[in-house]
């Protein structure tokens, strides 16, 4: 597996996780190297760059080192790598959770969606800077037809909820965070963004890795 490469080793450590429905859980993250899209304010563009390549028996030895039993993985775009992700999961004893972060353009494999506990869909939204066809509708209605998948969209204000509006997604399935890179940035827009949530009855997610650690990566 080709693994992002985070102060000369592989990114995969034990933290807790800071968004969506299990925010605050403790949890193992993986995070797989290359990306589809570039977005300009990504927080882990290092991850679209130099990468370490694993065996995957030794990524599955490394994540069963430690106290937890939920494990995220997330990128770059971790269905980039679908074969070898396919091939971790068969690995790992069932009573491990999945959760899998994508940016929602690429369609999960049949062993994927019978193996993956949750499924994070991050669709990115005119502000990120990428191509149109970014958005795929297609793979975003298929999501939205699992019972085990939710949707996180990073806004910058009440100007975004338009675009979200449009995909058409079932609204108890939406989440919506702050854009922000940094711990004021955060508090600064986290109250406008609940705010939007109550406008249009949908749910708050925290970024609590940023909250907690601020622009410290790999927490």
């Amino acid at each position: 597996m080709r693994i992002a490469r985070l102060n000369h080793a592989p990114e995969l450590f034990f933290s807790l996780q800071g968004e969506g429905i299990h925010a605050g859980a403790p949890a193992i993250f993986l995070r797989l190297a290359g990306c589809n899209l570039h977005c300009s304010w990504c927080d882990s563009k290092h991850s679209w760059g130099a990468s370490i390549d694993l065996p995957t028996r030794e990524v599955v030895t490394r994540l069963m080192t430690f106290p937890a039993k939920r494990v995220i993985i997330t990128g770059g775009e971790p269905l980039i790598q679908t074969d070898e992700l396919e091939e971790l999961l068969l690995m790992l004893p069932q009573d491990y959770a999945i959760e899998v972060e994508t940016n929602g353009t690429f369609l999960p494999s049949p062993k994927l969606l019978a193996r993956v506990n949750q499924w994070n869909v991050s669709p990115k939204l005119p502000h990120a800077g990428n191509a149109p066809e970014s958005l795929q509708q297609f793979v975003l209605d298929a999501f939205a037809a699992l019972p085990n998948s939710w949707f996180k969209f990073v806004i910058t204000g009440e100007q975004d909820w338009s675009h979200i509006a449009r995909l058409g997604l079932p609204q108890e399935k939406i989440l919506l965070m702050p854009c922000a890179a940094d711990r004021s940035s955060y508090r600064r827009l986290l109250p406008i963004v609940a705010d939007i949530c109550l406008a249009h009855g949908v749910r708050l997610s925290p970024r609590l890795h940023i909250e907690l650690w601020d622009t410290r990566l790999g927490v």
